[in-house]
């Protein structure tokens, strides 16, 4: 197979553009050298020679030479602009910006097919894990019934330190910004809004199903507190962010939340910045997959083996999407155990089916039930921030 020569077109110089320069650098071995890279702020220092740094994205998206558009900004509707005009223009795309997938894949696919040039965006999902290729090549055929995990590694940082290390939420979720593992704003991961955009592209490649990330239900860590990390430890729990969708008959639901996990769940063992995606199967059952989730080489190295495979011409075939089960749809119906913690009083034990547990004390109170992820997506007490929710594995 013949190797084609890449000439890259950046758009960004961020943390993740910083990575690939380094690990293009470092590599050596992919046939690609990056001729422009757009950034707003021309006056700000970097690493490398001004000669590469423009802020005209004309250069880039015009210029012939440049045969793949590497898009790593934060704007998902400036990024969808360029992604558009690039692949108007001719060229490849390779993307991390999971947040223009997630909600623009519709259209993302559709100028993909018109312009016939490969969009790419594995660093999108779950930084160095290739779960977007695996689900793609490896998982084509199989009978795939679920895919759950950890897939942001901002939020599994912080729960460590709070956990491991008895670090307070604020002062970890400093040091995570500081790291670079988090955003200034850390609202889309503390919240669990980056994952669940991670969720809705994981649901198109292992089932073929297209949804909007607003249909689903998430949840972030923001609200722990010492009384439910103390109630963790009492039961010998871990707490984890998890995104998970399942698969019955032609209804999948999906959902973000953190999760009480018992110690010796595999994932329980993934700590710090890691990611870990688990599938469940018909055929080759359950597999586990666990690699760095944040960090600049972690994601600038998935950002290159997608530059890496367009050296090879390689796109995705979208094989499940495009023998999909019409009647597939994405329903909220499931019911779901879950802890809940609140300061004074609480007042809806009618939206939950059971109540097993029941616990009060001058330090906090909490209840366990079960209650369809419906009803509890559409509660308006859990819009109060003095009520935390877990749900328990």
């Amino acid at each position: 197979m013949t190797k084609k020569r890449l000439k890259l077109g950046i758009f960004g110089f961020g943390c993740v553009g910083t990575g690939l320069y380094k690990v293009l650098e470092e590599a050596g071995s992919v046939e690609a050298n990056i001729k422009k890279i757009c950034i707003k702020h021309a006056d700000k220092p970097r690493p490398i020679n001004k000669r590469y740094f423009t802020t005209d994205k004309k250069e880039l998206l015009l210029d012939p030479e440049i045969n793949v558009i590497v898009e790593l900004i934060d704007d998902a509707e400036a990024a969808f602009e360029i992604v558009s005009k690039a692949m108007k223009n001719g060229k490849a795309v390779v993307s991390a910006n999971k947040k223009m997938i997630a909600e623009r894949l519709p259209e993302l696919l559709k100028l993909e097919q018109t312009y016939k040039v490969p969009f790419l965006y594995e660093a999108s999902v779950c930084a160095s894990i290739p779960i977007i290729r695996n689900l793609e090549e490896y998982y084509d055929n199989d009978l795939l019934t679920s895919v759950s995990g950890i897939f942001n590694g901002s939020t599994n940082f912080i729960l460590t330190k709070m956990i491991n290390d008895h670090v307070s939420y604020p002062v970890v979720l400093k040091e995570a910004q500081e790291k670079g593992f988090a955003e200034s704003d850390p609202t889309l991961d503390v919240e669990g809004i980056d994952p669940k955009y991670k969720l809705c592209i994981i649901l198109f490649h292992a089932f073929g199903l297209i949804t909007q990330p607003k249909d689903i239900f998430n949840f972030g860590i923001s609200r722990i507190s010492d009384f439910d990390l103390n109630f963790a430890q009492q039961r010998n729990y871990a707490i984890k962010l998890i995104a998970k969708c399942n698969k019955n008959g032609n209804e999948i639901t999906g959902f973000c939340a953190p999760t009480f996990i018992e110690k010796e769940d595999p994932l329980a063992h993934v700590k710090y910045e890691y990611n870990g995606v688990v599938l469940e199967s018909a055929f080759s059952e359950n597999q586990l997959m666990i690699g760095k989730g944040a960090g600049d080489k972690p994601t600038g190295s998935a950002v290159l083996s997608d530059i890496s495979a367009l050296t090879y011409d390689y796109k995705y075939e979208n094989k499940k999407y495009k023998h999909v089960d019409k009647n597939l749809k994405l329903v909220n119906n499931g019911t779901y155990k879950v802890y809940v913690r609140y300061n004074d009083t609480f007042s809806n034990f009618e939206d939950f089916s059971s109540i097993e547990e029941k616990f009060t004390s001058p330090y906090g109170n909490y209840f366990i039930g079960s209650i369809n992820l419906e009803t509890l997506s559409k509660s308006q007490w859990i819009k109060n921030k003095n009520i935390n929710i877990i749900f328990i594995s």
